[in-house]
């Protein structure tokens, strides 16, 4: 069996990703407290489910702080557990309560949306390192589901390794391991040729083919990670989120996650463009 938990913020997209997972052929079972789980999983091999998604948030109210123990114990028994942490910016969180009309979870009388957000975080504060986080700020809903999608192909044989572009501008990842600042190296925004490219274009490819500091940055982070991924697989975290960020999130860092990317094809890669997926 194989149990996938999603877990997060408020308004950070969990729903969207349950959804994701019941399209791609998972039982889905939403707010679920966590001492239920391995109940729960003993029902659910009775019944011959193979595949399980389970939310369990704040909505599950003291329970949620068994969930470390509880997710031990069911990996101690030999059972393929992940779990998803969504979050986002808490200026984006109240901006969508704001849109949406809802009302947080937490909320009561006298609790304003961004009171209940940092109450919820706190709550939350152990759970993210359980799992990997998806930081869903800048993320459209598509995007958002086809990030689960590969999260939840990856076999779980080892750390996979997630390469992340994203442009300063528009804010940190929150959701990063490592962060390399590539705004120091040459930029193609100022050829107008290429300003409307992107790191993966041919031309782009080509301008930065002539500036040896590009290769000498992708090989001294190449080096980085090499030497510290095996610590991580040691603490048998199953994601490794390296972000590379410049200006606008299109040129420089694209580039240099794709070439990163392409140095650890002998093992679990999957590549994200921040900003190239906002509009997707």
């Amino acid at each position: 069996m194989r149990l996938i938990l999603i877990s997060g913020l408020s308004g950070s997209g969990k729903s969207v990703a349950l959804r994701a997972l019941e399209d791609s052929g998972f039982y889905c079972v939403d707010n679920l407290p966590a001492t239920m789980l391995p109940e729960a999983m003993a029902l659910y091999a009775d019944f011959g489910y193979e595949q399980i998604a389970i939310s369990v948030d704040t909505r599950s109210g003291p329970s949620l702080s068994a969930l470390p123990a509880v997710v031990g114990r069911l990996r101690g028994q030999g059972m393929d557990v992940r779990l998803l942490f969504l979050e986002a910016r808490r200026e984006t969180l109240v901006k969508r309560f704001s849109e949406t009309r809802r009302r947080h979870p937490l909320s009561g009388a006298g609790i304003t949306v961004e009171e209940s957000i940092r109450l919820e975080q706190e709550m939350l504060a152990d759970i993210p390192e359980l799992g990997t986080r998806i930081d869903t700020s800048e993320l459209s809903a598509n995007a958002l589901r086809s990030w689960v999608r590969e999260l939840v192909d990856a076999d779980g044989s080892g750390p996979t390794l997630i390469f992340e572009s994203f442009g300063f501008k528009h804010g940190l990842p929150q959701d990063a391991d490592f962060v390399f600042d590539a705004r120091c190296l040459p930029n193609p925004y100022y050829d107008p040729q290429l300003r409307p490219l992107t790191g993966r274009d041919q031309p782009v490819i080509d301008f930065f083919a002539g500036h040896k500091e590009v290769a000498e940055m992708i090989a001294d982070i190449q080096a980085l990670i090499a030497k510290w991924l095996p610590c991580y697989g040691k603490e048998n975290r199953s994601y490794l989120t390296v972000a590379v960020g410049c200006t606008g999130g299109q040129h420089r860092s694209v580039f240099i996650t794709e070439s990163l990317a392409r140095a650890f094809a002998d093992r679990q890669v999957l590549v994200r463009h921040r900003q190239l997926y906002r509009e997707n």
